[in-house]
């Protein structure tokens, strides 16, 4: 599908595309038994430069959506034509996520399809933030925020343990969903997605602060989201004395703390970009975000299953002996470089593919 992107803010599509990059960097690397420690998540309670990239992405996706829906929104006769775009996208993006670990299922003869993805978490946090930027204002937003933070902070708490596998999330998923998970024992019957639906509650609320914070910044309001960074960042703090920073579990804490991160870099971009003129570098991977994200993740499941990626680390290992960890670094960012050209190509004529 070509369209040309109008009306658009320059920092909005360079941050989203360098957090598409910095998705493929970290998730492509040349071999997994050799990556430098910011580029892997935390093991499991912890936080590194690498845990940011997802919340961003839907913080992103929510300060999107202050651009393209809230302002058409307030007519009440567009409102359902709305919903029914935003909820087809959400459709198609599911999809696209669910034939996605179909590949993976059928290329690696995977012992069970896994239902949760990356891509399914988009779709239902686009699916759930689009339907209230579009029927809800600002005051029902922030309630809906602190109501998931809250409701959700109750739920761990209440539970006995937040380890792997015991913990509530883990029990909700298995009991609903196994053993079509990302783990799954059938010898102790516990299972764990670190995209599942219990955890979604975070991720929901990560997508919402990103449409209030794009608010702010459609009104120009840079004070406030300077607040709005200083307040999350010290509830974040505060939230981390009850409950550890967890991206498998998205807990309160981490919502709190990546999106304090988040705001600070969407008010740098708007900064440099939108007032200084400095160039939108990441663009052309923001005006193509989820097909680069979906392409690219398609190349690399058929290069590894082929035997093409290990062959091509071991390339680049063999001309550096002495730094295998470099050697995957240099992988990692020969794909993203590839996909780059890719994206610069669509750009260049004008093809920004839509799903």
């Amino acid at each position: 599908m070509s369209a040309t992107p109008s009306g658009r803010m320059g920092s909005i599509d360079a941050l989203r595309g360098l957090t598409v990059a910095a998705m493929l960097l970290v998730n492509n690397p040349g071999d997994w038994s050799h990556v430098y420690a910011p580029l892997l998540h935390a093991d499991w309670h912890g936080f590194t430069p690498t845990d940011l990239i997802f919340p961003l992405f839907l913080f992103i996706a929510g300060v999107s959506m202050a651009f393209s829906l809230a302002p058409r929104a307030g007519d009440p006769a567009t409102r359902p034509a709305l919903v029914r775009g935003v909820l087809q996208r959400a459709l198609r993006i599911l999809i696209a996520g669910a034939l996605l670990h179909l590949l993976a299922w059928w290329l690696f003869e995977l012992p069970a399809y896994r239902l949760w993805g990356v891509l399914q978490r988009i779709a239902l946090c686009v699916a759930v933030v689009g339907v209230l930027a579009i029927y809800t204002q600002a005051r029902t937003q922030w309630a809906v925020i602190v109501g998931l933070l809250a409701g959700y902070a109750a739920i761990l708490l209440s539970a006995d343990s937040l380890q792997p596998w015991v913990n509530p999330a883990s029990r909700l998923d298995t009991a609903l969903f196994a053993p079509f998970l990302y783990k799954y024992s059938a010898l102790t019957g516990l299972g764990h997605d670190p995209e599942g639906l219990l955890s979604s509650l975070g991720a929901i609320a990560s997508t919402l602060l990103g449409l209030r914070a794009g608010a702010w910044l459609r009104a120009g309001r840079m004070g406030a989201l300077a607040a709005l960074a200083v307040a999350s960042l010290a509830g974040g703090a505060l939230a981390m004395l009850w409950l550890p920073l967890n991206k498998q579990l998205w807990t309160p804490s981490y919502v709190l703390w990546s999106g304090a991160l988040s705001v600070v870099l969407l008010l740098l971009a708007h900064l440099l970009i939108d007032r200084c003129g400095l160039p939108a570098v990441g663009r052309r991977f923001g005006v193509n975000a989820i097909a680069a994200y979906l392409g690219s993740s398609a190349m690399v499941l058929v290069l590894i299953a082929s035997g093409a990626w290990a062959c091509l680390y071991q390339a680049v290992a063999t001309a550096l002996p002495s730094a295998p960890t470099l050697a995957s670094l240099l992988c990692a960012v020969g794909f993203v470089a590839l996909w780059w050209g890719v994206v610069w190509v669509l750009d260049a004529r004008r093809i920004y593919l839509k799903i």
